[in-house]
């Protein structure tokens, strides 16, 4: 029954750092790679809509952020010009609906936190006419825009070319995404945004206490502007050291969202990111991780996409019905995607 139920929902991976580990390889490469590594596990988890985050490292930042920016969006064309048949690169929500009508994998071109555009706010429309179709505007620590949830302490909330940035996004129909901003950030994008918001890869604060995890106040004003929070999967963000780090701990995360804002704004960001650290981490080296967190941690049982039907597993066992888990998995995502995505003002 579970597998059936797999197979006939449509599932969205609103967080997938792929292409940090397709981008890696010289580029005549890139769409077979990505065919050879990604594919299946996409395939064999369901995946029907895949965002895929571009994510530029410190060590290309400052000054080589924009070209490490421009390299991994060419990276997403390239492999979605080389596998035709099986994904395409949407611009908006009919792109969306012809790649799942064809059985292709629709892919969501994303900026995660932005650092090659820095407050060169007229650069979104750039890469809007790139693809990009979603953005957020922050990681860790502090950038033109607005700081992350690691600086949490200062207070700080979007800087004047952080208020543009969200304007000019939401103008373009490029989905704003407050996964990774502080809380004084998020709480000024609150007051500022006209369309729905999303959390790409967010868990609940409530149940686990890491600053890059959302309030049940951040979380109902999500869902107040009709956007969805999709719940994280990596284990430090669901559950302390000392408590179970397990798929049932998704389950809680999700069913938490449920009770406080209801079944139509939640969906599932997972950050699998243990086969893209291996990918990326020579053999000689340690994996640093951010915040003293490894990057190579994952659940058991669920530690790549191919191992998705075992989430709905757990959703079924839990007692959530077909229409909720449907939502979940990626209905709401479709819905929010339909309607915003690329649907200029």
């Amino acid at each position: 029954m579970t597998e059936d139920l797999h197979s006939r929902t449509v599932v969205a991976d609103t967080h997938n750092d792929l292409l940090m580990s397709v981008v890696e390889r010289p580029p005549h490469r890139w769409a077979e790679f990505f065919r050879e590594r990604w594919l299946p596990q996409l395939r064999d988890g369901g995946v029907n809509i895949q965002v895929l985050p571009v994510f530029v490292d410190d060590q290309f930042r400052p000054e080589g952020a924009l070209r490490r920016t421009l390299r991994m969006i060419e990276c997403a064309h390239a492999l979605a010009e080389g596998n035709p048949a099986h994904v395409r690169l949407c611009l908006d929500g009919d792109d969306i609906d012809a790649a799942l009508a064809a059985d292709q994998i629709a892919l969501v071109l994303a900026l995660e936190s932005a650092p090659g555009v820095s407050a060169d706010v007229e650069l979104f429309r750039t890469l809007h006419r790139l693809g990009v179709r979603m953005v957020s505007i922050a990681h860790w620590g502090r950038s033109a825009l607005g700081d992350g949830s690691g600086e949490d302490s200062t207070g700080s909330r979007l800087t004047h070319a952080g208020a543009e940035a969200l304007h000019e996004l939401q103008r373009l129909g490029i989905v704003f995404d407050i996964s990774h901003l502080g809380a004084a950030g998020v709480a000024h994008v609150l007051e500022l945004s006209t369309r729905p918001l999303i959390a790409s890869h967010s868990a609940v604060r409530a149940l686990c206490d890491h600053h890059r995890n959302l309030t049940d106040e951040q979380i109902r004003g999500v869902a107040a502007t009709g956007g969805v929070v999709c719940v994280n999967f990596f284990p430090a963000f669901l559950a302390t050291e000392r408590e179970a780090r397990t798929i049932e701990r998704i389950v809680d995360h999700i069913a938490h969202v449920i009770e406080l804002v209801g079944v139509d704004h939640v969906g599932i960001g997972p950050d699998f990111l243990r086969e893209v650290a291996q990918d990326i981490t020579p053999p000689c080296c340690d994996d640093g991780g951010y915040d003293g967190i490894a990057l190579d941690a994952s659940l058991p049982g669920l530690d790549g996409p191919a191992q998705l039907p075992a989430l709905t597993d757990a959703m079924v066992k839990r007692g959530l019905d077909e229409n909720t888990i449907r939502a979940v998995l990626g209905g709401n995502v479709w819905r929010l995607f339909r309607e915003q995505l690329g649907r200029t003002r």
